[in-house]
């Protein structure tokens, strides 16, 4: 099963600021804020919710298609997508602006301040799915995650057109859509994840009840952070799956994109829904352990362990032929 995953390639600036936010900002004055926050730590590293996502999945060795598009400055970056098993024949170049930026502060309480800057990302509007699907092949699932709205709109409706299930990702994005657009992007997709937070404003752009919502998709998968995950569909119990703990997280960013790869890994190995989270929250946690959203090591026994540990010796066991194949 292939997947297709729409979405940024960014580089992302990771800073770290060795205070609290909440304690700079004053109640009465929010209005007008004007706050710099000096960083004890910089990190440049690349990213991109569907370069991090095709990474992850490109490590389980599922040969995700990157569909995106990046900068004149790509050709290293490209290349270390490639060594790392993703293809990037579908990743538009421009040839006069540079990748997309991310710019993220971190506190001490793990809270992030964050600004992107689109770039080449603009030009993503003018890949064509469908002209993807006759190249690399078609895909089995579309990933549509943050983007270019105009392209996150027609990578949705050419999928649909298709027939190929999708599965909506609109994070970062939601602040930008309004009604109509995030309503098309939801509609009808097979799975669609948000944070907690996205849940709620997701609900509040679109103007739907939850049931109505879940009347519309498959499963609706909610990421809690530290909380775990709530994955619901409409007529059937919330099933809430916990989280794989740790005690040493290094840098939050890039967590949930690698939930995502191991939940889509999951749904092609052909698992079921509970499984697939759990081995998503996996991957969260190695991710968590790591600065950067791509700097991690994947070693089937850390894998299992971790699992085994956290849902149990059988859980453990029903995922490890699976990887019996990494080091």
């Amino acid at each position: 099963m292939r997947i297709a995953v729409t979405g940024s390639i960014a580089t992302d600036h990771l800073m770290v600021f060795p205070g609290r936010f909440a304690e700079q900002l004053i109640k009465e004055q929010l209005e007008r804020v004007s706050l710099s926050f000096l960083a004890d730590r910089l990190d440049v590293r690349r990213g991109g919710v569907a370069a991090n996502i095709a990474f992850g999945l490109g490590l389980l060795g599922l040969d995700p298609v990157l569909v995106g598009a990046a900068g004149m400055d790509f050709a290293e970056y490209g290349s270390w997508l490639r060594d790392n098993g993703v293809d990037t024949s579908a990743v538009r170049v421009s040839k006069r602006l540079h990748t997309a930026r991310f710019v993220c502060t971190t506190d001490e309480d793990q809270n992030q301040i964050a600004t992107f800057y689109a770039g080449a990302m603009a030009e993503a509007v003018l890949i064509d799915l469908a002209e993807v699907a006759e190249g690399a092949g078609r895909p089995a699932v579309v990933l549509v995650g943050a983007d270019d709205p105009a392209a996150m709109l027609r990578h949705t409706a050419t999928a649909h057109r298709l027939g190929v299930p999708v599965a909506a990702d609109p994070s970062q994005q939601l602040a930008r859509l309004d009604r109509e657009q995030a309503r098309r992007l939801v509609d009808k997709a097979t799975w669609l994840f948000t944070n907690e937070y996205e849940a709620a404003l997701l609900l509040d752009r679109t103007g739907w009840s939850e049931d109505e919502l879940l009347g519309r998709i498959g499963t609706w998968i909610v990421t809690l952070g530290a909380e775990g995950v709530s994955l619901a569909r409409a007529g059937a119990p919330r099933l809430r799956v916990p989280a794989v703990p740790t005690e040493r997280i290094a840098d939050p960013t890039g967590a949930g994109d690698a939930f995502r790869a191991g939940f889509l890994a999951g749904l092609a190995w052909q698992w079921p829904h509970e499984q697939s989270a759990r081995f998503g929250c996996a991957l969260a946690t190695t991710v968590l352990e790591s600065v950067g959203t791509q700097e991690y090591k994947l070693l089937a026994s850390d894998l299992i362990a971790r699992i085994g540990d956290t849902y149990g010796d059988e859980a453990a066991r029903t995922v490890e032929p699976r990887l019996a194949g990494m080091p």
